[in-house]
């Protein structure tokens, strides 16, 4: 018997490791946008979803429903050993696009074939819908600085291990941020779905939650107005490192990439480097003398950083000198610090 449920508790079952969440939209619809960890079962492809639609549209409800169990009802064993393989368990977690008939069919031939079976009441509209409303709700942020080079993601997962909580924005994103931000990394998620796993993790941070400095746009991904005005007016904490620790750390990281991909990537920023320190860099590229393309590059990036981070309140930033201290030592300071802004506000 198939159970109905509201988009909070579907959330509270899908936190059972036993539980699949099963998406019956098409892999157009579940690509755009779906519910994290959710896995595509689709009733009808891209292409039958537009036939049922046009037929909807030209001759009806009841003369698209009856092309729809023409398209899929030949297809109903598969859906079963699909469903098996994707949810060993046999309880699955449903959802379509509103709670309607595609995911009513899928529901029960599930049941019919012994499946535990529960649907979302309201469909993915309604988890999109507590998405953004999540998005809306302030915390407590703490923001992690530094120019380029100086490790910030590798110390945020270092925070994360001594029991931080840390949204990593970045890793949502599959991208670093910057123009080189893209090499390396999986292809970027939509805007919807990046809006939808940021909400996940939104929704399970109490109170306090490090994220690290970053614009508007991380990529093609552009943060939630909310939660990048809460960036911008939140306690800062900025690391120094030497210059010569950032540029070990950068030529690590990006030396290894093809010259012609930091070639193309170094050209995209023609116009804010200008003639001569675009000519040079491409030149030191072609000799691969990476120390003096990376010279350039840190050059250009730290003032940016210099003239961001001068836009920010400057009773709001705090400096932490990080000459000679290792990764963990950098993380420990930055709780402590942390900390007693934390108690600061509280004293006031």
């Amino acid at each position: 018997m198939t159970k109905l449920v509201d988009i909070n508790n579907f959330l509270e079952l899908a936190k059972n490791a036993g539980s699949c969440v099963l998406d019956v939209r098409s892999p157009g619809e579940f690509e755009q946008g779906h519910f994290s960890g959710a896995k595509n079962l689709a009733l009808l492809n891209n292409d039958e979803r537009h036939i049922v639609g046009l037929t909807y549209k030209e001759k009806g409800r009841e003369e698209a429903t009856r092309i729809g169990f023409e398209l899929v009802g030949k297809k109903f064993v598969n859906f079963i050993d699909e469903a098996r393989e994707l949810s060993p368990s046999r309880e699955v977690l449903l959802h379509c696009w509103r709670g309607g008939m595609r995911s009513n069919v899928m529901a029960w031939l599930l049941d019919m074939a012994g499946f535990k079976v529960t649907m979302l009441k309201g469909g993915y509209k309604s988890f999109r819908r507590w998405a953004l409303e999540q998005l809306l709700h302030p915390k407590n942020i703490f923001v992690l600085a530094g120019k380029t080079g100086s490790g910030k993601t590798e110390i945020l997962h270092h925070l994360k291990e001594a029991g931080e909580k840390v949204i990593d924005l970045e890793a949502l994103a599959h991208h670093r941020g910057s123009t080189f931000g893209a090499l390396g990394q999986l292809p970027q998620p939509t805007q919807e779905q990046f809006e939808n796993n940021l909400a996940m993790q939104w929704s399970q941070i109490i109170s306090e939650v490090w994220l690290e400095d970053e614009s508007r746009w991380i990529g093609r991904c552009k943060l939630p107005d909310r939660i990048y005005e809460s960036l911008r007016t939140a306690s800062v904490l900025a690391l120094d490192f030497s210059i010569d620790y950032r540029r070990e750390r950068i030529l690590n990281e990006y030396g290894k990439f093809p010259i012609e991909q930091l070639k193309e990537r170094t050209s995209m920023l023609a116009k804010r480097l200008g003639g001569d320190r675009l000519k040079d860099s491409l030149a030191f590229l072609d000799a691969q003398d990476m120390k003096g393309w990376v010279d350039i590059m840190l050059d250009y990036y730290d003032r940016n950083y210099a003239h961001g981070i001068s836009q920010r309140d400057p009773l709001l930033v705090a400096l932490l000198d990080c000459s000679g201290k290792t990764i963990n030592e950098t993380a420990n300071d930055l709780i402590t610090k942390k900390n007693s802004i934390t108690l600061s506000a509280h004293d006031y």
